[in-house]
């Protein structure tokens, strides 16, 4: 699989990464193993996880899967810190609380260093310096390699960053940014995609097919055995189920019959090869679906594809993102 540079910095990762968001809880250790296996296999690197998977249970997983399956070196191990499980306070982005969730992450991989260490989202409680600063301490102690962000929108981001290029003392520079991305979700184009181009953040899209609609099995009904069916995930299917939706997957479906390959190739590539990104983040439910996933390594679409994608699926982006004398 085609490595890429993570932004502007030496770190490599292949252009597709395996999420584990269910690992621990809907997709047990042998269908974890199974997965991580065939991924490895295809030459994949980048494998990403959180503290708050299944309550720690995906790094748990991740962690057993290290020490029997897969050597660590040849993986890139990203996670993230600072969402909690509190219904009052979903996020903490306190010194205090990262570095312990980094320590508890550590044990679970049973590892002493993760790749990409995440912060999972802006805690606006918090000074953004503060947890910049837990990052540098991340760092600068050996336990993360690389950092970066994910859920900041754009201001966050361009904060952050600039927080971290230009602030007094030993800063370690942001080297990406995970957001939600695909062609039923693109409001990252408005300010975030152009911010992190600009600072020299790579883009990790999170749930590149749609949260799985992009693949054409909702068009008629909701698979029984599909996160649409499941009594936790169908709240985070359902926006997608609407008719501005159903009329962006028959043009992933049309696409995917003029080039005789699949809806998710097709929905996958585009968002693979999108300015400023570097590595969709691709969960599967089983090691059978991973690998029609990766099947999108041999797959460019072609310029007239792209752009009727493009097309049907725009987002409605005016003031202030074009220019106000022209509205």
């Amino acid at each position: 699989m085609e490595p890429r540079h993570l932004g502007r910095t030496g770190l490599r990762v292949s252009r597709i990464g395996l999420g584990t968001l269910t690992w621990g809880r809907d997709t047990p250790e042998g269908d974890a193993a199974e997965q991580l296996k065939a991924f490895w296999e295809a030459g994949g690197t980048l494998v990403d996880t959180a503290d708050v998977y299944a309550d720690g249970g995906a790094e748990y997983v991740l962690g057993r899967l290290l020490e029997s399956l897969v050597p660590r070196r040849d993986l890139v191990i990203a996670t993230k810190a600072g969402s909690v499980l509190d219904p009052s306070r979903r996020v903490d982005g306190s010194r205090g609380h990262l570095l312990a969730a980094l320590d508890a992450s550590l044990k679970r991989l049973g590892t002493d260093h993760v790749d990409l260490w995440q912060i999972h989202a802006f805690d606006p409680a918090t000074p953004v310096e503060e947890t910049l600063h837990a990052v540098d301490l991340a760092v600068s102690s050996g336990r993360a390699r690389y950092a970066g962000v994910s859920n900041f929108c754009g201001w966050q981001l361009a904060k952050a960053a600039t927080w971290q290029l230009a602030a007094p003392g030993v800063r370690t520079p942001l080297a990406s940014t995970q957001m939600e991305y695909s062609l039923l979700q693109r409001g990252i184009e408005r300010e975030v995609l152009p911010a992190a181009v600009d600072l020299g953040l790579g883009v990790l899209p999170s749930s590149p097919l749609g949260r799985g609609v992009l693949t054409g099995k909702y068009r008629h009904a909701t698979p029984a055995d599909s996160r649409g069916a499941s009594d936790h995930l169908a709240p985070f299917v359902a926006p997608y189920l609407d008719e501005v939706a159903s009329r962006i997957v028959d043009a992933v479906l049309t696409a995917a019959n003029g080039l005789a390959t699949t809806p998710l190739e097709v929905a996958l590539a585009w968002v693979r090869d999108r300015p400023g990104v570097v590595a969709p983040i691709v969960g599967a439910r089983t090691a059978q679906q991973l690998r029609a996933a990766l099947s999108v390594e041999s797959l460019t679409l072609p310029d007239e594809i792209c752009q009727a994608l493009d097309d049907v699926s725009a987002p409605v982006h005016r003031y202030p993102d074009q220019d106000w004398s022209t509205l």
